[in-house]
């Protein structure tokens, strides 16, 4: 009997070792992911959010848990879903689609590290105190893309050399939009253009003004970069084609939504770098200790079929500088 009871006790305690063994295994660190949009529209730069986190030794869903909170472009929400992502005590926030989410994140919490990704200048927003000293509990990435629009509309220029009239796109909620507006007057006088500035920041706003630039005859249209926009490519898209009017914008996206050319930074590369820092972080790294970093790729991007439509020839000179063309 002796034996027998011993046998059980052996038997026993050796089932309940992996169930102790799971116990004392350590929670997956947990990270909130903030965004002013919805996930529709972010595959790739997604993809490169994973494969940021994977550089730096993190897969979700095996050793670290993601939890997401998107927007879908009702930005007043945003401060509510940093407040519920504080909430859940998460070990690192990251705040992306805009200023509007990392300056969401900032108030919801002083002591959770934030990485955000903006197109804004993140000093004169005030998510940070200067770019190599961050100081406090945010870091992140920098779109290039105010700093670009004089280029921009060089190669709208290149792409319809006949143009002369220019209507200039713009949300006058954005801050960003003030410096890159006057990039675009400056780049205009010097290739003798005249731009006409037409606001919208609601869908029927970028109607009407797509109305004022086709009856005031306009040549070509500047989109400038706005979260806003970007949701609303394929709007932007197609009423460019309805009007028959060249237009140039600042994202990849609008030129894959059917866009005539787009010239700016890679999202996707910069998604790249926030999951790197979130990594860093979560290693036990601290958001002031790490600069922020400023995009380095950019993208050409044009799509022929809509020149064809468009009744327009690529010159071969932006065929051979583009990044991609398609066809």
């Amino acid at each position: 009997m002796r034996r027998r009871a011993f046998i059980t006790l052996i038997g026993s305690a050796a089932a309940a070792w992996p169930l102790a063994a799971r116990a004392q295994r350590p929670a997956m660190p947990l990270i909130g992911f903030l965004h002013a949009q919805s996930p529709e529209g972010f595959v790739e730069p997604m993809r490169g959010f994973r494969l940021g986190l994977k550089d730096a030794g993190y897969s979700e869903g095996e050793n670290v848990t993601i939890e997401y909170r998107w927007a879908f472009n009702q930005l007043d929400r945003l401060p509510a879903l940093a407040a519920d992502l504080a909430r859940l005590r998460v070990a690192v926030i990251i705040a992306s689609g805009g200023a509007l989410s990392g300056l969401a994140a900032k108030a919801a919490t002083t002591t959770i590290p934030i990485v955000f990704s903006s197109g804004d200048d993140p000093v004169r927003r005030g998510l940070v105190e200067s770019l190599a000293r961050p100081g406090g509990n945010l870091t992140g990435a920098v779109v290039l893309s105010v700093a670009l629009s004089g280029k921009r509309l060089e190669l709208l220029h290149e792409l319809v050399p006949g143009a002369t009239r220019v209507a200039v796109l713009f949300n006058p909620t954005e801050v960003a939009n003030t410096e890159a507006l006057q990039d675009v007057e400056v780049a205009a006088r010097g290739l003798g253009l005249q731009v006409r500035f037409l606001k919208a920041d609601t869908a029927d706003e970028i109607d009407a003004a797509f109305e004022t630039a086709g009856r005031e005859r306009a040549n070509a249209l500047f989109v400038a970069v706005t979260p806003f926009f970007t949701a609303r490519r394929v709007q932007l898209a197609q009423l460019a084609a309805f009007h028959r009017i060249p237009a140039v914008y600042g994202l990849r996206d609008f030129s894959e939504a059917g866009g005539l050319m787009s010239y700016g930074a890679s999202i996707a590369d910069t998604y790249r770098q926030v999951g790197v820092y979130a990594g860093r972080i979560l290693k036990g790294a601290k958001p002031a200790d790490l600069p922020v970093v400023q995009s380095t790729k950019f993208e050409l991007v044009i799509n022929r079929r809509t020149a064809r439509m468009l009744g327009l020839t690529v010159p071969d000179k932006l065929v051979a500088a583009a990044d991609e063309v398609i066809e």
